[in-house]
């Protein structure tokens, strides 16, 4: 069940969608080099109910726990009872096992019943599972 939640700017109702999903990361190529490609296939349940493709390039320094990544994925789903096609962005990094990520809707990239979608996502992993909280708007 989607949620609907104030937003921060003026009556703009901002919506969450929450739940989990399943990844099958796949190295691209043969890895040989300082930045690693993998390949992403994601299955999304709960609120979002759809799946995904797309593509990491991640970097691990010799520093312990210290990493960066970036990610592209399109995702076909249905959202809030709506289905279309949306991208993703990533942008992640590792400070000497301190995280930061962020995961947002590229502006104009959803299609069909999605189209106008906005929003960020906040991903929490934990040993066997992925979470997310999506947090987005959809025009009426």
């Amino acid at each position: 069940m989607v949620r609907r939640v104030p937003a921060d700017v003026g009556d703009t109702m901002e919506n969450e969608a929450i739940g989990t999903f399943d990844v099958k990361l796949a190295p691209i190529g043969s890895g040989d080099g300082p930045i690693s490609s993998m390949s992403i296939d994601k299955t999304f349940h709960g609120d979002l109910q759809g799946s995904s493709l797309g593509q990491m390039l991640a970097f691990r320094s010799g520093v312990e726990g210290s990493a960066g990544y970036v990610a592209m994925e399109r995702v076909t789903a249905i959202l809030g009872g709506r289905q279309g096609s949306f991208t993703l962005q990533h942008s992640g990094l590792m400070d000497k096992g301190a995280q930061s990520l962020t995961v947002v809707v590229v502006p104009d990239s959803a299609t069909e019943g999605l189209t106008g979608l906005a929003g960020t996502m906040n991903i929490v992993v934990t040993p066997g599972r992925h979470d997310y909280q999506f947090r987005y708007t959809l025009p009426d």
